[in-house]
């Protein structure tokens, strides 16, 4: 058993995709879950590609300047029940971490030669931060 995330419950991402380093911003889950526990709705899976926070600076190694975008790209098998549903669908709860996403909106660009960064996605890890911390399901 695990904790319920609910509408509103905060999305943390770790600063380190790779070799990025990420001035992170967290995220908020948007609920669409039949179910409401204390007059919020819970969050199902599929929720979780809703998330995402805009205008992130990031430096990947001698590039800097550079702006993109954090999601979440794939829960952990741990973080959807097994049992328990709202409607049809598995409940998302805090599990262990997340894989996340950088894409990259604006390159960076090496200062020293003026290319820009090549990249275009970086990946990290992130975090469920929820509010509820009694209600849990399976």
């Amino acid at each position: 058993m695990d904790t319920i995330i609910m509408d509103g419950d905060q999305v943390n991402f770790f600063p380190v995709f790779g070799n990025a380093s990420v001035s992170v911003q967290p995220g908020k889950m948007i609920a669409s879950g039949k179910t409401t526990i204390k007059g919020k709705k819970v969050c199902v899976a599929g929720d979780e590609a809703k998330v995402e926070v805009t205008n992130c600076a990031y430096i990947a190694g001698s590039f800097i300047g550079g702006l993109g975008t954090l999601t979440i790209k794939k829960l952990d098998p741990g973080q959807l029940t097994k049992k328990s549903k709202s409607g049809t669908k598995s409940i998302i709860i805090k599990g262990n971490m997340f894989k996340a996403e950088f894409t990259v909106v604006i390159k960076g660009i090496d200062p020293s030669n003026g290319k820009p960064d090549e990249a275009t996605v970086y990946e990290g890890e992130g975090q469920f931060a929820p509010i509820n911390t009694k209600i849990q399901a399976r």
